[in-house]
């Protein structure tokens, strides 16, 4: 008796003891609570708002550790090792696991399920000393239990720094509307965890994702050059070929082209560097994007310009300096001035995924057509770019996915390189015929069917290498005082617009990848506004686009796993410097045409994917969300090629791709302002323009829950109390911040 009677008293000691230990861990669950003594009923009701249930029914108002002391009066033939996860006959239960030094739960993956599986087993068979207790009560334990570490498992799962728990997204959604929707949402839950990626590079957005170099690293200044020039080099695409597109058609010169190029390098080094610091501070590239290609193709299609014979060339880069001016002094208003905020409430993942998305359709009539013009050329370059991207996933050099992070870099030197063969070797070599094609190649009937294959696809062509100076400064106004008109500054004025739209969903994907919590509308408002200020000075220097964020970051990062804002800083310092060597300018424009548009086909499509996945963050099995992209993208693209047919002018005049472009002359609007009528057919004959109207209606009055819309769950005032440390990555340094402590809208 009394060796039995020392032993229930020794089991009563131990559950007392570990249950103790459980309820002293579970309050120093910091960031999740706004205070330490807590009541663990608060921690459930917390689990409840951000959207996730309890996979086991039960009780959930009682308190976790009142249950656990109630318990341990009970018959201790039930007593469970809430550590172990086993009962004294060595059932599988529930597990919690608390980590000791950061009072969290920790992520266990697919032991939810199991968890699951193994109680209903263990209460299969137990069912006799189940008898001597309430059922109801063991599972209402369970249930809190379970709750408990689902909540801290998707905080987890969600993004936190390197495991942190600040990278939560959308942990506001009300418990209501979830019962409202599919039963995927809790499945996804329980086993979201348990699906493995391929390899560890290309994990979903929801799953764990480790930097190797984080925002605030600091590592030796040679590994500093090294990730940010790889930065730079696989956003080469994107950074240099717009140039190699709208200089040739205002009808400017290979000289000319490597002067906008230098210009085009000065200007993102300079703006990348400035919102480094002061825009929203992610390590994201500034640089001239594809949403103002379009609307520069329109303006200088236009039937104005057709012609001009003497400096067309300047004459269209004046008005586009106007045109950019006027958009990016709206979009600093627009920013600055704290409407951003306002219109954040109308802008969520359904309007960004179709308009990003068509922004990469709106060049598929230029990018084949004009890659075809040298087949031999263009079909192994675009080749080799998705061999080097899709196919050597795993393959690493030194640790260094090296086919994937500089695809587009290595692909353009291969097959330059072996354009470069076939035109020493002949292949392009034609009897009677000059190498150069001058001009009067075309007037000789033996010629004139071969100049636009030797135009094309010989690699010595462009004089751009004898012309360029050797050293030169891009300065502001360097093509002449801007122009200013009416018609070409009310389209720049929406494309900033829609420019903004990209941006906030580039930031929104940034973070979730760099596992921080998504921007307030007062970070993402003082981003806007000084990517208005960047594109001002685009303007003013005269790149011939505005300056945006670039979409492919998104990529960049998700490859390297490289987050550092010192090597994007220093990556811009290098830009900045090869923008005073001519002769770098003249090398870049000096790549065969043909070769250029076969790398742009990937990049357009590279952005259209990376559009369409901010779908990730909406119900997308909803009929509504399916309805609302379906409808926007065709009529995107349906209402554009109204506008296009009435050009009659136009098809004798320009090549096929530009006719998509040249709408703005023709089009079907009249009116008696003839300037309105230019800016109408313009923007309507804009895919990206008609399909952000229509998503943008749609989506905001089109009644649905915040889930099915997929709605950007910023962070809150709240969420900032209790952890006010959480935004302190877009934090302005200190001096800075001092200067505008009185704009609370611009989260400063």
């Amino acid at each position: 008796m009394e060796k039995g009677s020392s032993s229930e008293t020794s089991k009563k000691a131990d559950t007392k003891k570990g249950l103790k230990k459980l309820s002293s861990m579970l309050p120093k669950v910091e960031p999740f609570l706004p205070r330490r003594d807590h009541n663990p009923r608060e921690l459930i009701s917390w689990a409840k708002r951000t959207g996730f249930r309890s996979t086991f029914s039960g009780e959930t108002g009682t308190s976790l550790s009142e249950k656990g002391h109630s318990q341990s009066e009970k018959n201790d033939s039930d007593v469970f090792d809430l550590e172990k996860g086993l009962d004294k006959n060595g059932s599988s239960s529930p597990k919690i696991e608390i980590d000791p030094i950061l009072g969290r739960t920790r992520d266990r993956g697919c032991e939810i399920e199991q968890v699951g599986e193994g109680f209903r087993k263990n209460e299969r068979q137990g069912s006799d000393r189940l008898n001597q207790r309430s059922k109801s009560e063991v599972e209402s334990i369970f249930s809190d239990i379970d709750e408990v570490r689902v909540a801290g498992l998707s905080r987890n799962r969600n993004g936190g720094r390197n495991g942190d728990t600040r990278g939560d997204v959308g942990n506001n959604v009300p418990l209501s509307e979830l019962k409202n929707d599919d039963e995927d949402v809790e499945r996804d839950v329980r086993v979201g965890d348990c699906q493995n990626g391929e390899e560890s590079g290309d994990e979903g957005w929801k799953k764990p994702f480790t930097l190797k170099c984080g925002m605030r690293d600091n590592p030796a200044f040679v590994p500093l050059i090294c990730y940010g020039l790889q930065h730079y080099l696989s956003l080469a695409g994107s950074l240099i070929f717009i140039p190699l597109i709208i200089v040739p058609t205002m009808g400017g010169t290979d000289k000319d082209t490597s002067y906008v190029i230098s210009t085009m390098l000065l200007v993102s080094g300079i703006t990348t560097i400035l919102h480094s610091y002061f825009g929203t501070r992610l390590p994201l590239v500034q640089g001239s994007s594809f949403v103002y290609l379009a609307p520069a193709l329109v303006i200088m299609n236009s039937e104005d310009f057709r012609n001009l014979t003497e400096h067309k060339f300047r004459y269209i880069m004046r008005e586009l300096q106007g045109a950019i001016i006027v958009g990016s002094t709206f979009q600093s208003i627009l920013g600055f001035s704290g409407l951003m905020s306002l219109l954040l409430r109308f802008i969520n993942p359904l309007v960004v995924a179709p308009t990003v998305a068509a922004v990469g359709f709106a060049f598929f009539s230029y990018g084949f057509p004009q890659a075809g013009s040298c087949v031999e050329i263009s079909i192994p370059q675009i080749l080799l770019v998705l061999l080097f991207t899709l196919y050597p996933r795993g393959a690493s050099i030194s640790g260094h996915r090296i086919f994937r992070i500089y695809a587009v870099p290595l692909s353009v030197i291969i097959t330059w390189t072996y354009a470069f063969f076939l035109t020493a070797g002949g292949a392009y070599n034609y009897k009677g015929c000059i190498s150069n094609i001058p001009s009067s190649n075309i007037l000789i009937d033996a010629c004139r069917k071969h100049a636009y294959t030797m135009k094309h696809c010989r690699t010595d062509v462009s004089d751009a290498w004898h012309t360029a100076a050797w050293v030169r400064i891009p300065y502001p106004l360097q093509w002449g005082a801007p122009i200013f008109r009416l018609r070409t500054s009310i389209i720049m004025i929406i494309v900033s617009l829609i420019a903004s739209v990209d941006s906030v969903g580039t930031y929104h994907s940034a973070s979730i990848r760099i596992s921080l919590r998504p921007p307030t509308p007062g970070i993402v408002s003082r981003g806007i506004g000084l990517e208005g200020f960047c594109s001002l000075l685009a303007g003013v220097w005269g790149s011939g686009t505005g300056s945006t964020t670039l979409t492919e970051n998104v990529h960049t990062i998700n490859i390297t796993r490289v987050a550092n804002r010192r090597a994007l800083e220093l990556g811009a310092a290098f830009l900045i410097l090869f923008s005073f060597i001519g002769k770098v300018g003249a090398v870049l424009a000096s790549i065969p045409l043909s070769l250029a548009a076969a790398i742009l086909c990937f990049i357009w499509a590279l952005t259209v994917a990376l559009g369409l996945s901010t779908l990730q963050y909406t119900q997308t099995s909803s009929f509504r969300s399916t309805t609302i992209v379906g409808v926007s993208l065709f009529l995107g693209f349906s209402i554009p090629a109204y506008f296009q047919q009435y050009q009659p002018q136009s098809i004798s005049v320009l090549p096929s791709y530009f006719l998509p472009y040249s709408a703005a002359s023709d089009g079907p609007f009249h009116t008696a302002n003839k300037q309105l009528n230019f800016a109408a057919n313009a923007l309507l004959s804009m895919n990206m323009v008609v399909t952000f109207l229509v998503a943008f209606i749609l989506d905001n009055t089109v009644p649905g829950s915040q889930q099915k819309r997929g709605v950007y769950i910023w962070s809150n005032a709240e969420e900032r109390t209790m952890d006010p440390s959480s935004l302190s990555d877009y934090s302005l340094p200190n001096k800075v911040a001092r200067c505008f402590h009185w704009a609370r809208c611009l989260g400063a």
